[in-house]
């Protein structure tokens, strides 16, 4: 979003074409402070914004300053104002944070280019050899880079002013007012005791500071104990729910995107894979996890979803009913497309509202309302009540203090029917989507049509 308030270079790409892997199009913070009243139309509560730290790349995960937000974004005052505007709205604000690695024009970094084995931060990073060669694509790097890319030189977490260095940044953030992180490959930092110390003076700032990490597999070592992250961003929920919701729609060529595990899968199958995402975590890690569909690491989901609009609404109904914290990638909303990176990257469309899908951002609007209207979606159990082998019909239940919520998605091509035992007394209204159901002696009889899904309250 470009606000024309930022002093901007006369080199950008016009934001309406598609992305490159270098080209900057002159998105900045002040065009998020213009556009907020989008976001909470939407019913948005909280924001996580990728880098905007002082970068010589247009994603901003190529570090140069941690303490500046990048000029071309509007530099600290821009950051400033929208974190006010966050504030007035009651938004919560969480910032990307890349604590493995920096970057070649990191300062420290830069100074071991030119000063060579005399530099006095040469132990910040593992150097094998001087003098050291950051930009022979031809080679492999003579220092420790992440994947081996020379852009990413790994930091020595190792050496105590490293440490220190880093902690220092993520207390400076949280006291100027963010209310979380998200940690860019934190497994990537083996130093022991690193993100305990991390956890523990970031509380110390702020105690309800949120601490989420990048953790694409099984998290359970990482968040089940309470000493380091809170939660994961879940890719296991998101590659079962564009499985199921993508059933015959999947565009293979786009879901392969860094082991998103997405597969053919039936009811069943899915119910499997949810089981066993609740019984990795406590409930307290599984009601912190950031549960996703898509991000700038994947296609874009409805690309993925074979262009389906049907399946996006399914999946965004699975997720947004699903305990943890639901997060959506900009765009999904309006169904934007993209393929691999850059091309899931591009600008939201602002001035074309003719491509965005209406359908789509209706359901999202509306799913986003009744998750914050029910406690039950946020803070209750969940119970599988009928998935059927070979069946395309996953049927589950939301229960908190005595509210009870049945939430079924049909991802077949023609209607599907469920039935299942409840109280005898209970009454049934539907709240959100497209489907018939009635309560006779004891069994609860639901009817959802072909390719979609429906939320009744019991009671």
């Amino acid at each position: 979003m470009r606000s024309g308030t930022t002093e901007q270079p006369p080199d950008l790409e016009p934001w309406n074409v598609p992305a490159t892997v270098h080209g900057y199009k002159g998105g900045d913070l002040q065009g998020i402070v213009d556009r907020l009243d989008w976001l909470t139309d939407l019913g948005v509560n909280a924001l996580y914004l990728n880098p905007i730290f002082q970068s010589a790349s247009n994603h901003r995960y190529h570090t140069h300053d941690y303490f500046q937000v990048d000029p071309l974004l509007g530099g600290n005052a821009a950051f400033e104002r929208l974190l006010k505007a966050c504030r007035d709205r009651g938004m919560k604000m969480v910032l990307d944070g890349v604590f493995n690695h920096a970057s070649r024009g990191f300062f420290q970094f830069n100074d071991i280019l030119e000063s060579g084995e005399h530099s006095p931060w040469r132990d910040w990073f593992t150097i094998h050899s001087f003098p050291v060669e950051a930009y022979d694509g031809g080679q492999p790097p003579n220092y420790d880079a992440w994947w081996g890319l020379p852009a990413l030189p790994k930091f020595n977490t190792n050496n105590p002013e490293v440490r220190e260095f880093l902690m220092r940044v993520g207390e400076h953030w949280i006291s100027r007012g963010i209310d979380g992180w998200r940690l860019d490959v934190p497994l990537e930092i083996q130093t022991e005791g690193f993100w305990e110390e991390f956890r523990s003076r970031i509380r110390a700032q702020n105690p309800d500071a949120y601490i989420v990490a990048e953790i694409w597999d099984d998290a359970a070592d990482w968040i089940s104990r309470g000493d380091r992250f809170d939660g994961a961003m879940n890719y296991l929920l998101a590659g079962a729910v564009v499985s199921f919701a993508g059933v015959q729609k999947i565009d293979w060529r786009l879901a392969d995107a860094l082991d998103y595990n997405v597969r053919d899968i039936d009811a069943a199958g899915y119910a499997a894979a949810i089981e066993h995402i609740l019984d990795l975590y406590p409930e307290f890690a599984t009601n912190a996890n950031l549960n996703l569909l898509g991000s700038h690491d994947t296609a874009r989901l409805r690309s993925i979803l074979g262009r389906d609009p049907d399946a996006v609404i399914l999946a965004m109904l699975m997720v947004m009913t699903f305990p943890g914290a639901p997060c959506v990638y900009y765009g999904d909303e309006i169904g934007l497309l993209g393929g691999h990176d850059p091309a899931n990257r591009a600008g939201f469309p602002w001035s074309r509202p003719a491509t965005w899908n209406r359908d789509i951002l209706a359901s999202v609007q509306s799913l986003i309302s009744v998750r914050r209207r029910e406690p039950a979606l946020r803070h209750g159990s969940y119970t599988t009540l009928h998935a059927p082998t070979g069946g395309l019909l996953h049927v589950f239940e939301r229960a908190y203090e005595g509210r009870r919520l049945v939430v079924a998605a049909n991802v077949a091509t023609a209607p599907a029917q469920a039935e299942f035992a409840v109280e005898a007394s209970d009454a049934v209204s539907l709240i959100w989507g497209d489907g018939a159901a009635e309560i006779d002696g004891g069994e609860m009889v639901l009817t959802v049509p072909e390719r979609a899904g429906a939320i009744w309250s019991l009671g």
